[in-house]
């Protein structure tokens, strides 16, 4: 390895990083005692649900050297990808026949684009230092992404469980280098939440069970991505018209007042999904979705977990002809798993057109006596 002035590579990881499409980058060590601990008791909570991949990995999460060994600083880095349109979304949330997708689905997949970045910003380290141990992470291994993050000094956990920044909010992804370089680290980020609990009051399906403390089991981003299973009952009228994700804590977030539109293009809205009609996503054909969902991070529900998915949905919406029609041509599915979810909304549907007659019933009768 070449003879190397560690300041100034630091300084210069700043600069290719933005070259690289990165808004911020940070430095941090590898010490995670205290959030090791706050994810065992969070695993021992039950709070992952099904994603045993949590757990599946040990003490390799929450340290960094023995998941690559010879890991002396972990450079982390910051993406934004909020669209333009970011007001819209409250539009949609209101407007029972669309769908909402999570903002962060609208394009390529990121894992996509921040791994070629952060392979990029590896090379041209490689360049300077000559050949050096490092590994490349984007959300595909156990990282404790955010509090590395947070140490690096981009933001600080808030009490959604979401990074935050001053400058820029949450919207935006995370990705890591590990590496073997001892570079100056970055001095950790303070919080800065205070009493706002904004985001704990407006989850739908009361997912934050405590400031800092996430229920997975009843997020709806897990119950619509990660849940392979049937979506529980009492979660499902929750869900509202979201069919891939959930924001709603983001967009309440006062942070996020200071958040920028991403420039980058591999996250502008496809195939209309920023607003799409939840019958016309329902009428995709398995080869429909596999075609329109090519390289994009919304591929991971599958087909049978997004027609699950808009099924709970048009059981919400308001009762029309062609929502009841939309369900019923989906009535007798080859999968159990949509069976069951469409006739869940048809039966809302049905439930509602009788407490409808039923009103026009005991008005009749009230007027008539």
């Amino acid at each position: 390895m070449n003879a190397i002035d560690f300041p100034t590579l630091r300084t210069d990881i700043d600069r290719w990083g933005a070259e690289l499409g990165f808004q911020r980058i940070g430095v941090s060590g590898i010490e995670l005692g205290d959030d090791e601990t706050h994810l065992l008791n969070w695993l021992d909570a039950g709070f992952h649900g099904e994603m045993d991949y949590m757990a599946r990995h040990g003490s390799r999460r929450s340290r960094p050297a023995e998941l690559q060994p010879g890991t002396v600083r972990v450079i982390s880095a910051r993406m934004d990808y909020a669209p333009p349109a970011l007001g819209s979304a409250w539009q949609i949330l209101a407007d029972d026949e669309k769908g909402y997708v999570a903002r962060y689905a609208f394009g390529r997949d990121y894992h996509k684009v921040l791994r070629q970045r952060l392979q990029k910003l590896a090379d041209r380290i490689a360049a300077v230092t000559g050949p050096f141990g490092h590994r490349v992470f984007t959300d595909s291994a156990p990282v404790l992404e955010k509090a590395l993050a947070r140490n690096a000094g981009l933001g600080w956990i808030g009490k959604h469980t979401l990074l935050l920044s001053r400058d820029a909010g949450s919207w935006f992804f995370l990705g890591e280098i590990y590496t073997d370089l001892p570079l100056p680290p970055d001095a950790p980020a303070s919080a800065h939440c205070g009493t706002c609990t904004r985001c704990i009051e407006i989850c739908p399906t009361r997912a934050i069970v405590a400031p800092y403390k996430l229920d997975a089991r009843r997020c709806i981003s897990y119950l619509t991505i990660e849940l392979r299973g049937s979506i529980p009952v009492e979660l499902r009228a929750p869900i509202g018209n979201r069919i891939f994700g959930c924001d709603d804590c983001q967009l309440i977030c006062p942070w996020n007042k200071f958040t920028q539109s991403t420039p980058e293009a591999d996250f502008a809205p496809r195939h209309g999904l920023d607003g799409a009609a939840l019958v016309d996503l329902f009428a995709w054909s398995e080869h429909d979705f596999l075609t329109r969902t090519e390289g994009m991070a919304i591929r991971r529900t599958g087909y049978e977990g997004w027609l699950r998915n808009i099924a709970v949905a048009l059981g919400n919406a308001e009762r029309s002809d062609r929502i009841v029609a939309a369900l019923q041509s989906r009535a007798e599915h080859a999968s159990a798993l949509v069976r069951e979810h469409v006739t869940w909304a048809l039966e809302q549907h049905e439930a509602r057109q009788d407490q409808a007659r039923r009103s026009v019933t005991l008005a009749s009768a009230t007027t008539s006596g």
